[in-house]
């Protein structure tokens, strides 16, 4: 039995992810920070749809430091790690305080990346590892109002070309999944207004689902796809990248 830790689980991405490989037959370790109803929730759910999979959560605050340890010390096993969290900041940023750069890049670089070094040994036990972050069409186009964020996501797609050359004899790939515009909580810090501007430059003409962005997690997953590292897919409806 295959185990993938999805950190962010309780994110509408995360939780779309969840359901996507629960179905495919993973056992989850289902990460959270604040949202423990909704993830005890969701691990319920999955443990009566799928009693043969083992589902258990997790808690840690990615913009604390010592997170990766905290985390790590509770796996016995993985196969796949998914970076589904996140959070962005809006406005010039001249104007943007650097402990808001800061928090973005420990929770969505510094925690992450410092959790693939505790975890390699163990993804690459079965010369089956899959590691994968949810970017954003921004950290290849980059987007005004949004520069912390860009810069952040566009880091990932830069440490995955990295890592993944030095990890792959191990039989671990590294990707990115990058979304434009996706119909998530996130999102509704904007208004209508200007989500349906949005939403009229896209050549599909709407925000992508979550699980429409899940599948691909799916997909990476999936053992025929072991030849596919070191890239950035762009999941976006046509739209810019």
């Amino acid at each position: 039995m295959k185990w993938a830790l999805i950190i962010g689980a309780s994110g509408d991405i995360g939780q779309a992810t969840a359901e996507q490989l629960a179905a495919a037959g993973w056992s989850l370790y289902l990460h959270y920070f604040n949202s423990r109803e909704k993830i005890v929730d969701l691990r319920k759910r999955l443990a009566k749809l799928y009693p043969k999979q083992d589902f258990l959560t997790l808690a840690a605050d990615f913009t604390n430091e010592q997170a990766a340890e905290q985390l790590a010390a509770g796996l016995f096993a993985v196969d796949a790690v998914i970076f589904a969290q996140g959070t962005t900041s809006y406005g010039l940023f001249q104007q943007q305080a650097s402990a808001e750069l800061k928090k973005m890049m420990t929770m969505q670089v510094l925690v992450p990346t410092h959790l693939l070094q505790l975890l390699q040994t163990k993804l690459a036990v079965n010369h089956f590892g899959r590691i994968i972050f949810i970017g954003s069409v921004y950290g290849g186009s980059g987007s005004a109002m949004e520069v912390g964020y860009s810069t952040v996501k566009g880091a990932l797609s830069a440490f995955a070309s990295a890592y993944s050359k030095e990890v792959a004899s191990l039989g671990i790939t590294v990707n990115v999944i990058a979304p434009g515009a996706v119909a998530t909580r996130m999102n509704q810090m904007f208004s209508a207004k200007d989500r349906a501007k949005v939403a009229a430059d896209i050549p599909m003409g709407r925000f992508a689902l979550s699980d429409e962005v899940a599948y691909w997690v799916k997909a990476l997953l999936a053992e025929p796809a072991r030849y596919l590292t070191g890239q950035t897919i762009y999941v976006t409806g046509g739209w810019l990248k």
